[in-house]
């Protein structure tokens, strides 16, 4: 039996892959702790073959009120995290950074791409990463996630914004646009794949198939047994988006990640993205 400890208890990604991995009965035990009680540092680590390091803030908007916060909790937490998991014996820690590393709002991102946050996030969850490898060795493996925009039933974030724009808009602008994205099972699939492997280093997972934001709209539009009406009359606005606001960007501009950085990603593709719309609309 694997013992596994989600530090982030009831945040979406960790509540997710806990569902998850309940198919699997008593080949996997998981153990979920809430990072924001303080006597967290009490808990006894020892046991555990995983720590997945889901615990950080996001989704809110950045402050200089709230800008030390982001390193307390997305760098300095995660550190002591991994501290007090190397010290009591467990074996491989699996930290959730992000896409947003890269401070890249459209274009494409390869193996040669060098990392450039623009936002406290990204800045706080590359210092994370920097920490985390100075940590490990050859009995203590730490695996870093750098998911784009993640989705599924429940989540926060841009993808409900998009949805929630996609079922208001009597019409809706028929793009060419390309977005790497990462439906939420697929991502527990990916995690327990890295568990069983005991697999170290950095991963970038997605779907198999880069998201159109046009043809997202329709799935999202068909799942609520409503009709949407794609048009190019607005597209000559699009030559400009570079100047545009970064909502705008996110949602009808590019930004993927190379297929070569995720070769895998059929091991963990668990449905189409047509499916995992509705799965995740139902």
């Amino acid at each position: 039996m694997k013992k596994i400890l989600i530090t982030g208890a009831n945040s979406y990604i960790g509540t997710s892959f806990e569902c998850y991995m309940k198919q699997f009965g008593n080949e996997y035990q998981i153990d979920t702790i809430d990072m924001q009680d303080p006597s967290w540092s009490e808990k006894d680590f020892a046991g555990y073959d995983v720590v997945f390091h889901v615990a950080g803030i996001a989704h809110q908007k950045e402050t200089k009120e709230n800008k030390e916060l982001y390193y307390k909790i997305n760098r300095d937490l995660a550190i002591d995290v991994a501290k007090k998991a190397k010290a009591q014996g467990v074996t491989q820690l699996i930290f959730l950074s992000s896409m947003s590393v890269y401070g890249m709002v459209v274009g494409k991102i390869d193996k040669d791409t060098v990392p450039n946050p623009n936002t406290n996030y990204g800045k706080s969850k590359l210092e994370a990463e920097k920490g985390l490898l100075e940590l490990e060795n050859d009995s203590f493996k730490v695996a870093i996630l750098r998911p784009p925009m993640i989705y599924g039933k429940g989540c926060k974030g841009n993808y409900r914004a998009l949805a929630k724009l996609s079922l208001k808009l009597p019409i809706f602008p028929k793009v060419k646009n390309q977005r790497s994205m990462l439906y939420i099972d697929n991502l527990s699939c990916f995690v327990k794949l890295l568990v069983d492997r005991q697999s170290r280093g950095l991963f970038f997972p997605q779907n198999k198939e880069y998201v159109n934001t046009s043809e997202m709209a329709t799935f999202i539009c068909q799942a609520k047994g409503k009709k949407t009406h794609l048009t190019r009359l607005l597209n000559w606005t699009f030559p400009i988006l570079s100047l545009g606001t970064s909502a705008i960007k996110k949602a009808f501009g590019s930004l993927t990640y190379d297929m070569s950085l995720s070769e895998d990603r059929e091991e963990y593709s668990l449905c189409t993205f047509e499916e995992s719309i509705l799965r995740t609309e139902e």
